[in-house]
């Protein structure tokens, strides 16, 4: 898609403008690469390199966007909210697609869409969520299967469905964002612990079977992490609830914090997989310790 000057049609059907720096007229700092050790095969350069973030109009997957574009990738900006693509579209220069990951048609629109404009090197699974913080005794069944299609078959889908892409492209990475919530349980969070323990499954299984094909599958675990949407949508909209969740901790997390890592760990040399890398704040010493000031 990259030189594209007409509209970029959506998945949605929605035509969108193709918003292009030159390339890289994107202000933000470049990251400068290592030159591979003498004999080893080089890698392509980040600028020839495409990624596709779902998620992304808010967030990590939003922040991953502009850290990725830093670094000079091409990447395709995908999510429900039009509005906040195109306006994340003109801030960086990515390409703003319609998504849905629990609808499989707009899956496969999009999946047409992005492979008829060129290469796949990497897939970030970023769209999820967490919705409801009741006990067992009290959960909701809406809630955790929204959590379910989000998180675990809205990744499914689409790694199903850009693995031949990414195939083809010689070298490809499936990156999972997941939680330290896959990690050990809390109470009031087994519903997202399930699905996001889920995800872990699907990505530990994934690398085993495309090992042969030259495809990385990383998993980033962050911990807490303060952004404008997690915890108001858990708590249903509950501001007073939601700022609770950070009280007293200085310096949570942020989504810049977490893209950083992403983008780390793409833009390692191909043959290092980073597993899994797990992130917390400093004051959080485990998902039920968090130190809090009283002042």
């Amino acid at each position: 898609m990259t030189g594209r000057k007409a509209g970029v049609r959506a998945a949605s059907g929605v035509t969108h403008r193709r918003h292009s720096t030159a390339r890289d007229g994107y202000s933000g700092p470049m990251t400068q690469t290592s030159p591979a050790p003498l004999g080893a095969p080089a890698d392509p350069a980040p600028s020839a390199l495409r990624a596709i973030v779902t998620g992304a109009s808010s967030g990590i997957g939003a922040a991953t966007v502009r850290a990725l574009r830093r670094d000079g990738w091409d990447v395709v900006a995908a999510a429900r909210r039009v509005d906040r693509l195109e306006a994340l579209a003109a801030e960086t220069g990515a390409t703003a697609l319609a998504l849905d990951v629990t609808d499989q048609a707009s899956v496969d629109a999009f999946t047409a869409e992005v492979t008829a404009g060129g290469p796949v090197h990497a897939l970030v699974n970023n769209a999820g969520g967490a919705f409801g913080a009741d006990p067992v005794g009290h959960s909701v069944t809406e809630d955790w299967q929204r959590m379910y299609d989000v998180n675990v078959l809205g990744s499914m889908r689409m790694t199903r469905a850009l693995l031949p892409a990414l195939r083809d492209g010689g070298q490809g990475s499936v990156l999972f964002l997941t939680s330290t919530a896959a990690l050990a349980a809390y109470e009031g969070g087994a519903g997202y612990c399930g699905v996001k323990a889920a995800q872990e499954s699907m990505a530990r299984s994934l690398r085993l079977e495309e090992a042969g094909n030259n495809i990385r599958v990383i998993e980033v675990s962050p911990g807490m992490v303060r952004t404008e949407e997690f915890s108001l949508n858990r708590l249903g909209g509950d501001q007073g609830a939601a700022d609770k969740v950070y009280e007293g901790v200085e310096h949570p997390l942020t989504a810049e914090d977490v893209a950083d890592a992403v983008a780390f760990t793409l833009n390692a040399p191909h043959h290092m997989n980073i597993d899994q890398l797990v992130l917390r704040p400093l004051a959080q010493a485990a998902n039920h310790k968090v130190l809090r000031s009283t002042s």
